[in-house]
């Protein structure tokens, strides 16, 4: 299983680590998160390489938002806006709101999405 943890050593940049990944498919994951950087006009750096040096998330995804989060976790659990909503006794339009950034999301907001999407409520704050 990939396992993604994150972090936070200073208020510019983060940590990021993997584990779990097969050795055989370790190769291709460096290939893709080099190729992620690249679109960011950015290098991967290592500890090894250039000491502590590394990417903030901002300044690696300078458009993302917890509402990236929401529509991702919505889309991995197969629901619309709309049926979220239900489930959460929300408005549609403010799931929408949400997943664009334009709605904050409170800590109540957040444990209920996060029982409806199975996840951790922390990752909507």
């Amino acid at each position: 299983m990939l396992e993604l943890t994150k972090m936070q050593t200073t208020n510019e940049f983060v940590e990021i680590h993997l584990r779990g990944i097969p050795s055989g498919k370790a190769e291709l994951v460096k290939e893709a998160i080099e190729k992620i950087l690249d679109l960011a006009g950015m290098s991967l750096q290592s500890k090894e390489k250039d000491g502590d040096r590394g990417y903030s998330i901002e300044k690696v995804f300078p458009d993302f938002h917890t509402g990236n989060a929401l529509r991702g976790l919505r889309s991995r659990e197969g629901l619309t806006q709309k049926q979220l909503a239900e489930m959460i006794g929300a408005r549609p339009t403010h799931i929408s709101e949400m997943e664009n950034g334009k709605r904050s999301i409170g800590k109540g907001m957040a444990k209920r999405l996060a029982r409806a999407l199975r996840t951790d409520y922390k990752i909507f704050l």
